[in-house]
């Protein structure tokens, strides 16, 4: 009897603690949105589906305390900006200037000099809540387009006036836009979309150190349990002050599920040593932009 106490006694214990090990406790720190759009149909002049009030319940009920405002057009985030009720609720934003007037500016904007002298227009103007921090999210679906001469123009004009650049590109384009303004403070939308690997990921990350990755619908990011995946989890861990997330709002779909992509991240920051999380999660976006 005292043999068969003494092995169920290892037994639970053995459970308890395997328990333990995969149990993961949820990050509940501030978290940094680093690729939020506020884009035209998501508010359209107040009558949208997510007026302010709503999109500021939404990050408050999430814990987001800032945000990189970037919206087509750029009256979203200047309307941000000015709002009382985001300030109110001790939610910070940094503006973003974007390239997009409107969805036809998305394929054309790397050779359009119009949006060149629009990106000038708006930096001269500033926004409420202050200067602008960076210009994008833009996009480039052919990487070759990274040589274009607005494209070239804007990644030096961000290095010279120190603007942070969101930039939805493959990993060959990193190279070519780096090429143009090598001190550029890159931040990767999404850590390459089309599925850079890993190891891809490290090699840029090594060889340019003002480079960031922005980890939203970033394929093969978690597995089992929403929590990273080893080679992802790896790579955070050797490179904990390189990595932010974000929202990407760009249909109002994504709005309505913002809670449950904010509980996504809390559950794989969760499964990080504490310090790595809080990185990733908010001071990594503090730093970068001289948040308190």
């Amino acid at each position: 009897m005292k043999k068969t106490v003494h092995w169920l006694s290892i037994f639970v214990f053995a459970l308890f603690s395997c328990v333990c090990v995969f149990a993961q406790t949820p990050y509940t720190g501030p978290l940094f949105d680093a690729h939020l759009h506020y884009n035209e149909e998501a508010w359209n002049g107040k009558l949208g589906p997510h007026n302010v009030p709503d999109v500021v319940g939404r990050l408050s009920r999430s814990g987001v305390k800032a945000f990189v405002g970037n919206s087509r057009p750029n009256a979203g985030t200047i309307t941000l900006a000015a709002s009382a009720e985001v300030k109110s609720a001790g939610i910070k934003v940094v503006p973003f200037i974007r390239l997009y007037r409107n969805r036809a500016d998305y394929t054309g904007w790397f050779a359009d000099e119009s949006i060149y002298q629009m990106v000038l227009a708006e930096y001269a103007k500033g926004t409420a809540s202050g200067a602008y921090k960076g210009i994008g999210e833009f996009h480039l679906y052919d990487s070759a387009n990274a040589n274009g001469k607005v494209a070239k123009k804007l990644m030096r004009f961000a290095q010279d006036k120190q603007l942070a650049v969101l930039a939805h590109v493959d990993d060959t384009a990193i190279d070519l836009l780096m090429a143009h303004a090598p001190q550029a403070r890159l931040i990767w939308a999404h850590t390459g979309i089309g599925g850079a690997s890993a190891e891809r990921v490290r090699s840029l990350l090594t060889k340019y150190p003002k480079l960031m990755g922005e980890l939203s619908y970033r394929p093969g990011l978690t597995c089992d349990g929403g929590q990273l995946c080893p080679e992802w989890r790896s790579l955070v861990l050797d490179f904990p002050d390189r990595f932010l997330i974000g929202s990407d709002t760009w249909v109002n779909q994504r709005w309505v599920y913002y809670e449950e992509l904010m509980t996504g991240y809390r559950t794989w920051l969760g499964g990080l040593p504490a310090d790595v999380a809080s990185n990733i999660g908010w001071r990594n976006g503090a730093k970068l932009f001289g948040l308190n």
